[in-house]
Protein backbone atom coordinates (compact mmCIF):
# COMPACT_ATOMS: atom_id res chain seq x y z
CA UNK A 1 0.00 0.00 0.00
CA UNK A 2 1.42 3.36 -1.01
CA UNK A 3 1.04 6.03 1.80
CA UNK A 4 1.26 9.59 0.80
CA UNK A 5 1.11 12.57 3.48
CA UNK A 6 -0.75 15.66 3.57
CA UNK A 7 0.11 18.90 5.18
CA UNK A 8 -3.79 20.55 5.76
CA UNK A 9 -3.30 24.08 6.40
CA UNK A 10 -6.62 25.38 8.06
CA UNK A 11 -9.45 23.41 9.37
CA UNK A 12 -10.28 20.76 6.66
CA UNK A 13 -10.51 20.46 3.33
CA UNK A 14 -13.11 18.91 1.16
CA UNK A 15 -12.71 15.40 0.25
CA UNK A 16 -12.92 15.97 -3.60
CA UNK A 17 -10.32 18.78 -3.26
CA UNK A 18 -8.20 16.37 -1.16
CA UNK A 19 -8.17 13.69 -4.21
CA UNK A 20 -6.80 16.48 -6.07
CA UNK A 21 -4.24 18.13 -3.77
CA UNK A 22 -2.26 14.82 -3.62
CA UNK A 23 -2.44 14.44 -7.04
CA UNK A 24 -4.81 11.26 -7.48
CA UNK A 25 -7.17 13.60 -9.97
CA UNK A 26 -6.96 16.58 -12.07
CA UNK A 27 -9.77 18.29 -10.83
CA UNK A 28 -12.51 18.50 -7.79
CA UNK A 29 -14.50 17.52 -10.50
CA UNK A 30 -13.20 13.78 -11.04
CA UNK A 31 -12.39 13.53 -7.26
CA UNK A 32 -16.22 13.81 -7.03
CA UNK A 33 -16.34 11.26 -9.40
CA UNK A 34 -13.97 9.24 -7.86
CA UNK A 35 -15.70 9.97 -4.85
CA UNK A 36 -19.07 8.66 -6.04
CA UNK A 37 -17.44 5.36 -7.21
CA UNK A 38 -17.77 4.43 -3.78
CA UNK A 39 -13.67 3.50 -3.64
CA UNK A 40 -12.89 6.19 -0.94
CA UNK A 41 -13.18 5.25 2.99
CA UNK A 42 -12.19 7.82 5.64
CA UNK A 43 -10.83 6.40 8.72
CA UNK A 44 -12.26 3.01 7.49
CA UNK A 45 -15.35 3.55 6.15
CA UNK A 46 -16.89 4.23 2.80
CA UNK A 47 -17.54 7.28 2.26
CA UNK A 48 -20.23 8.79 -0.50
CA UNK A 49 -19.89 12.40 0.52
CA UNK A 50 -18.08 14.35 -2.30
CA UNK A 51 -17.65 17.48 0.03
CA UNK A 52 -17.18 16.08 2.99
CA UNK A 53 -14.72 17.73 5.45
CA UNK A 54 -11.61 16.04 5.90
CA UNK A 55 -9.51 17.07 9.12
CA UNK A 56 -5.69 16.59 10.81
CA UNK A 57 -5.87 12.93 12.10
CA UNK A 58 -8.23 11.47 9.39
CA UNK A 59 -6.90 8.64 7.03
CA UNK A 60 -8.58 8.69 3.44
CA UNK A 61 -8.04 5.74 1.22
CA UNK A 62 -8.62 5.20 -2.05
CA UNK A 63 -7.74 1.84 -3.80
CA UNK A 64 -4.32 0.90 -2.20
CA UNK A 65 -3.62 4.52 -1.40
CA UNK A 66 -3.84 6.04 1.85
CA UNK A 67 -3.75 9.47 3.11
CA UNK A 68 -2.73 10.47 6.42
CA UNK A 69 -4.16 14.44 7.03
CA UNK A 70 -1.40 16.03 9.18
CA UNK A 71 -2.14 19.33 11.20
CA UNK A 72 0.29 22.35 9.88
Amino acid sequence: MEKVSFELHGEFVELNQLLKLVGLCDSGGAGKQIVASGDVKVDGKQELRKTAKIRAGQQVTVGDIKISVEGA
